[in-house]
């Protein structure tokens, strides 16, 4: 006699034949039963929970497999959540770091769709150059002699300490960092096969404590790590970039200046402190110096080096360059993002400097309207447009802020609150001050203001 006890799901086969009638007959059939065997087991397993459930029934299962089936074949349902983030972190980390602008998207749409010239030379007709328009783009914006791209930063800094070849790095005790993900710049030395020699202190380095690893022979690589994720401040006291580099070139070491975020446009001109720029780490007289793509220069995850045409070509050759490269997709999209720069198009195109020169009329304006377009009227009480602080975010200007503009929500308990945004249609990161819940529009694409609205207007009609 059966029991709900002993309810069991109907077989795979019946629900393939519930299915068959809407599967398109060119999809590969051992592709559909896996994803049926994983329907038909997570019914099991539901019924093994809940012995007085109701067994689902073979029509039933067969449209949890169309369902499955079509959201695998979705692009935005397979892939990432596009998130508003309206938390006024402009690089946050967690949700992506720099959105892209549109000409870096529809740059790297075209080279994902289809072939291209990648490293073909078209007039002979055979294997040519890897695409350089990225590098070249590079070129004019820092006055370097030569540049290369790799996936990320830290594989750029691995790189550049790895012509150490093996002998000594010295990188003053102020600036041995630990970076996104507990990476530590000196195990990035260690496993560049450098051997790290520390100089100065925490608080005070100056250019003589080089003097000796240098004049010996200890080190032969100067490694100068810019701290974008802290602040010293107080008894504190760093080289000067020029002299240090004057000392090293006399010993023949090579300087190495790690900038991080990479700043191209002078962030001072909108109410920060300024961040050092490539071209003029290499007017200091950095050999070479690394920096992101994806943090203040606003494009895709990419490690950047620039500097001397031969030191360009000795990390070109090292084995592991190959092995951080970056696809064709990425090389697109940092070309369409620096060709903005030198257009002069960067604070108008690139989205991390739309938000920097947003000003705060423009955003309570913007607030206004979503207060007023909230769906509901009673969902309006409690919030307001209020003055907030944004920060710039993914290690780059810690400590400072710039003013901004966006909406209070109060006289609801925050975490439900803030829970429902994250898990709305569309999710939405805001964060608490106190116990009120604050969205800041610096971090909002204006497009995106209206679908803030409606699902700001929803989390606040379920938090009645």
């Amino acid at each position: 006699m059966t029991t709900a006890s002993q309810a069991r799901p109907p077989s795979v086969e019946r629900v393939l034949s519930g299915a068959r009638p809407r599967l398109n007959p060119g999809w590969r059939r051992e592709a559909i039963v896996e994803v049926a065997r994983g329907v038909v087991a997570d019914e099991r397993d539901r019924l093994a929970a809940d012995p007085a459930a109701a067994p689902r029934d073979a029509s039933e299962l067969a449209a949890e497999l169309l369902s499955r089936l079509d959201s695998l074949a979705d692009p935005l349902g397979a892939g990432l959540v596009r998130t508003i983030n309206a938390s006024g972190v402009i690089l946050h980390t967690n949700l992506g770091r720099a959105p892209w602008p549109r000409a870096a998207i529809e740059a790297a749409t075209a080279a994902a769709a289809g072939y291209s010239m990648l490293e073909f030379d078209r007039e002979r007709g055979r294997r040519g150059a890897r695409f350089r328009a990225a590098e070249e783009h590079l070129l004019a914006l820092t006055g370097a002699e030569e540049a290369l791209v790799t996936n990320n930063n830290a594989a750029a800094v691995a790189l550049a300490v790895g012509l150490a070849g093996g002998r000594g790095v010295v990188v003053s005790r102020g600036e041995l960092v630990e970076i996104g993900g507990g990476v530590r710049i000196p195990e990035i030395v260690a496993r560049a096969g450098g051997r790290l020699v520390e100089v100065g202190t925490t608080n005070k380095t100056r250019v003589d404590d080089y003097r000796e690893p240098l004049e010996s022979g200890e080190a032969v690589l100067v490694l100068r790590v810019h701290p974008s994720n802290f602040r010293q401040t107080g008894f504190v006291e760093a080289p000067e970039p020029g002299a240090l580099a004057d000392l090293a070139h006399t010993h023949g070491a090579i300087v190495v200046d790690d900038l991080g975020s990479g700043a191209l446009v002078d962030t001072a001109d909108y109410g920060l402190a300024h961040e050092p720029t490539p071209r003029e780490s290499l007017a200091a007289g950095a050999d070479l110096v690394t920096f992101s793509g994806d943090k203040l220069l606003g494009g895709p995850q990419a490690g950047l080096v620039v500097g001397r045409a031969e030191l360009v070509a000795r990390i070109r050759k090292d084995p592991l360059a190959r092995a951080t490269r970056p696809d064709k997709v990425t090389l697109a999209a940092l070309s369409a993002t620096l060709a903005l720069y030198r257009a002069g198009r960067a604070t108008t195109d690139i989205p991390v400097w739309r938000m920097l020169s947003a000003s705060p009329t423009d955003l309570r304006k913007r607030a206004a309207a979503i207060v007023t377009a909230l769906p509901v009227r009673t969902a309006r009480v409690g919030v307001r447009v209020t003055a907030l602080s944004s920060a710039l975010g993914g290690g780059s200007l810690p400590g400072e802020t710039i003013p901004s503009v966006g909406l209070v929500v109060e006289g609801r308990p925050p975490d439900p609150l803030l829970a429902r945004l994250r898990t709305g249609d569309p999710p939405i990161v805001a964060h608490v001050q106190g116990e009120a819940v604050l969205l800041d529009l610096r971090t909002v694409d204006p497009a995106d203001d209206e679908r803030l609205a409606a699902a700001l207007g929803r989390a606040l009609e379920l938090a009645r």
